[in-house]
């Protein structure tokens, strides 16, 4: 079937711009055929009035209709009609009677046509179109005036008050076919021009669909459809924000991620303005004007953190353009402290395996040499306080993220020599089911973290944790053994990259914290151990005392929880 014929788009392009080009040159040919037969015959009808002017004066054609004498007419007319070519030169009397035609047993019979009227009655000159004895011609009519005394040089043409009197009538005529002949000779010569015209076309065509199928790559339409909507369909899926532009710096690229990242309006488009005036931070004028891609560098867009990726658009060695892509440095630091958690999880079990299989081995000693009760004391110290752990948790945590999470740091606080106690007391029950575990997780596993690394600068041991869910807040507890925080730090602590210990892998716990309260609507002090004072930054440092200081944390949780924000 047609409908399953699917064909390229150079032979689309072909056919098209062909048949375009064919309609064209035979529109063409047909306008300049017609406009050529309106031209012949009007030369031939001017020729034949032209003609039957000259003949209607010559004296002895009006002698002649006067003298009603043929013999002396017809041989002249004959020897005119011979020289101008034309088919016939027919004279006619005032009644129509022939006085001369082209087959002489015609003459003396009245005129054949009918047009005659205007000539032998009002004394007009015309060209007419009628179909005579010898067929349909092309006609010039001319009325022939008597002779009168003492006339001079005379324009015969329409009746006057010194011509009293129109004798006869001169009609001069080329046939039709004539006409159609000398057409049909151009109409070849037509039809020549025509085809060479649509040869040199489709060659056209050949050529300018080849260059339009290299210019898009070889492409079917329908195949760029296709990897155009795919193209939007990706872009609109991915997670990062991706802007390009074009080498004028107009946008021809904003994905719905960067939308929401810079909180602009989805209904308004975007594509043509220019970047400097949308984002003039972004940067994208100078990778392209460098040509350089700079790659996940953490910068400011917009009034939002971003690590971003910028890469100039190079084609045939020249820069089209730039694309941009980033994602909020907030989220990226969320992933991270996933990852790190992860990673600490992974250690502990490797080292808690590495630690019973020692264990193990001890027992089986001590088994093998038959000191049964030191190896029933070691087992039953050994699982003592791991037991009491997983009994409270049990009872007084029953959401198994937080209390994976304290288990997690309680096996990791053992592997660096510390103790993570919790207090018998606590309990965490009455959580609400709209707020996040993932948050909470976030917020007690970056305050653990944050005591065991203060405890390692120190000679401190100890880390305690006390949990309430009663009131109206969930209320976390967890003290250090630490040497406190310097004072000049105590108002940004809280800021990203900010902290009381040295090097780059520090500085994010306590902001993912923040970060994690802001969404739940909670609040953190900060409290130092040896002196009785409370504040919202963390910042107390002991300077005269060798031994630990020590920090309290105090976060509060409401139940009711705002709407959730970012």
């Amino acid at each position: 079937m047609l409908s399953d014929i699917s064909l390229n788009l150079k032979t689309r392009m072909v056919i098209i711009l062909g048949s375009f080009a064919l309609l064209i040159t035979l529109s063409i040919g047909a306008v300049a055929l017609n406009i050529m037969s309106d031209t012949l015959e009007q030369q031939m009808g001017q020729q034949a009035l032209s003609t039957a002017r000259a003949v209607a004066k010559l004296p002895q054609i009006r002698q002649g209709l006067m003298d009603n004498d043929s013999r002396q007419i017809q041989p002249l007319v004959e020897e005119i009609r011979a020289s101008v070519g034309a088919r016939f030169i027919v004279v006619g009397d005032s009644q129509g009677i022939r006085y001369a035609h082209p087959v002489p047993n015609r003459i003396g019979k009245k005129m054949v046509g009918g047009d005659n009227a205007r000539a032998l009655q009002y004394g007009e000159e015309y060209v007419s179109k009628a179909k005579g004895s010898l067929g349909l011609s092309i006609r010039g009519k001319v009325p022939v005036y008597a002779v009168s005394q003492g006339e001079g040089s005379h324009n015969y043409g329409s009746v006057r008050p010194s011509e009293p009197e129109i004798i006869g009538v001169v009609s001069v005529g080329f046939m039709l076919t004539q006409v159609e002949a000398t057409i049909a000779s151009y109409q070849r010569e037509l039809w020549w021009l025509a085809g060479i015209a649509l040869a040199i076309s489709l060659m056209l065509a050949v050529m300018i669909s080849s260059y339009f199928k290299q210019a898009i790559f070889g492409f079917e339409p329908e195949q760029i459809a296709r990897l155009f909507q795919e193209r939007n369909a990706t872009l609109q899926s991915v997670r990062e924000g991706i802007i390009a532009i074009n080498a004028e710096g107009q946008i021809t690229t904003f994905n719905k991620t960067a939308l929401d990242i810079f909180q602009l309006d989805p209904e308004r488009s975007l594509n043509g303005r220019n970047i400097q005036e949308l984002l003039p931070d972004s940067q994208l004028l100078k990778v392209m004007h460098s040509a350089e891609a700079v790659l996940d560098k953490e910068d400011i867009i917009g009034g939002q953190r971003v690590v971003v990726n910028r890469i100039p658009l190079i084609q045939q060695g020249q820069v089209i353009g730039a694309v941009s892509s980033f994602r909020l440095k907030d989220e990226l630091d969320q992933l991270m402290d996933q990852l790190n958690r992860m990673q600490i999880y992974a250690d502990t079990l490797r080292s808690q395996a590495h630690e019973y299989s020692n264990k193990l081995h001890t027992i089986a000693g001590l088994i093998q040499v038959g000191a049964y009760d030191q190896a029933i004391d070691l087992i039953g110290q050994e699982t003592k306080d791991h037991q009491t752990l997983l009994h409270l948790l049990l009872e007084a945590v029953p959401d198994p993220m937080l209390s994976g999470c304290i288990l997690g740091k309680y096996n990791r606080a053992r592997e660096m020599g510390m103790m993570l106690v919790v207090d018998p007391d606590s309990q965490m029950q009455d959580l609400p089911e709209e707020i996040p575990r993932e948050l909470l997780v976030t917020i007690l596993a970056n305050l653990l973290d944050n005591a065991m690394d203060a405890n390692l600068h120190s000679q401190g041991k100890m880390i305690r944790l006390s949990m309430t869910d009663l009131g109206n807040d969930l209320i976390f507890e967890v003290e250090d053994e630490g040497l406190g925080v310097d004072e000049a730090l105590s108002q940004t602590l809280l800021q990203k990259g900010v902290s009381s210990k040295s090097g780059e892998q520090h500085g994010y716990g306590l902001y993912l914290v923040q970060r994690a309260l802001e969404r739940l609507g909670g609040q953190i002090v900060f409290e130092a151990l040896d002196a009785d004072l409370e504040t919202q930054g963390e910042g107390f440092e002991q300077t005269d005392s060798k031994g630990p200081q020590g920090t309290r944390v105090e976060v509060y949780i409401p139940k009711q929880m705002p709407a959730l924000s970012g």
